[in-house]
C-alpha cells in the first residue's frame, strides 16, 4: 500500500492529528451539532467516528476484531455524536494519543510492523500500513467537518498517495466496468477501473483526489466522456 516507513507515516499522522485538534478546539457546541459534509452526519458524528476508529485500530493491533459488529460500530458513533465540543475534543485527543503510543510500542520484524492483521470485512493487511490507514481517516474527515480545512490544504504527499491508493482500490472493481485514466497536469497518471479504452480524466492532483475519494463531483476536471459513477463501500 505504501513505500514509506511506518515511522514516517506516524510522524505525518501526528502532524495531521495536531491540525485536526486545532480545528476542533475552535468549535462550539453549536458547531459540533451542525451538519458535516457527509450526508446524514453532523460534525459530532464525524468526530465520534474518528475517536472510535482509534479504538478500533487498537483492537486490530491487539489481535481483536476491529469492531464487535457493524451494528455496534454504528451505534457507538450515534451514541457519541451528540456530545459537547469539549467532550469530543478530549475523546479524539486521548484516543489518538493512545493509538500513537501503540504504534511507538511496535517492535521491528515479524512480531511487530511486518505482522499480518485483519481489519473490517475480512480485509487483511500488515501492521506497517495501519498508520497510513489512520492518516487517511484523519485527513479526509478533517475536510469533511467543513470548518475551513479544505482539500487544497491537504499535504501534497498525501494527495499523491491517496490517488494511487484509490486507483488500486477500484482496479478491476465489478461496479466500475469502464477503465479510467487519471492524469495530473504535470503528466503523471494512474489507471483504474475495468477494461477497454479508458475515460481520460485530467486535472490537478487535488481535483483528482477530491473526485476519486468522493469529496467532489468532478466538475473541476476535464474528461473525454461523462465521469463514471464510483463504487461505494
Amino acid at each position: 500500500m505504501t513505500t514509506s516507513s511506518p515511522a514516517d507515516d506516524c510522524a505525518a499522522l501526528r502532524e495531521s492529528t495536531a491540525r485536526l485538534l486545532e480545528s476542533v478546539e475552535k468549535m462550539s457546541d453549536a458547531d459540533v451539532a451542525a451538519p458535516s459534509r457527509l450526508p446524514g452526519w453532523t460534525r459530532g458524528h464525524v468526530l465520534a467516528h474518528l475517536a472510535r476508529n482509534s479504538d478500533a485500530l487498537l483492537n486490530v493491533l491487539a489481535g481483536r476484531p476491529m469492531y464487535v459488529s457493524a451494528e455496534a460500530r454504528d451505534a457507538d458513533i450515534e451514541n457519541d455524536a451528540s456530545r459537547t465540543a469539549a467532550e469530543q475534543l478530549e475523546d479524539v485527543a486521548v484516543t489518538a494519543l493512545r493509538l500513537d503510543g501503540a504504534f511507538e510500542a511496535q517492535p521491528e520484524g515479524d512480531a511487530g510492523w511486518r505482522r499480518g492483521v485483519e481489519l473490517r470485512n475480512g480485509v487483511m493487511d500488515r501492521v506497517a500500513n495501519i498508520p497510513w490507514r489512520r492518516w487517511i481517516e484523519v485527513e479526509l474527515h478533517h475536510v469533511d467537518l467543513g470548518v475551513g480545512y479544505e482539500l487544497a490544504d491537504v499535504p501534497a504527499e498525501f494527495v499523491d498517495r491517496e490517488i494511487a491508493n484509490m486507483a488500486r482500490r477500484y482496479a478491476g472493481h465489478a461496479d466500475l466496468a469502464s477503465a479510467v485514466e487519471l492524469r495530473a497536469e504535470d503528466g503523471r497518471s494512474w489507471t483504474t477501473g475495468g477494461g477497454g479504452d479508458p475515460v481520460l480524466v485530467t486535472g490537478t492532483p487535488v481535483a483528482l483526489m477530491g473526485w476519486i475519494t468522493g469529496r467532489t463531483d468532478g466538475s473541476d476536471l476535464s474528461a473525454t466522456a461523462p465521469l463514471p459513477a464510483l463504487p461505494t463501500f
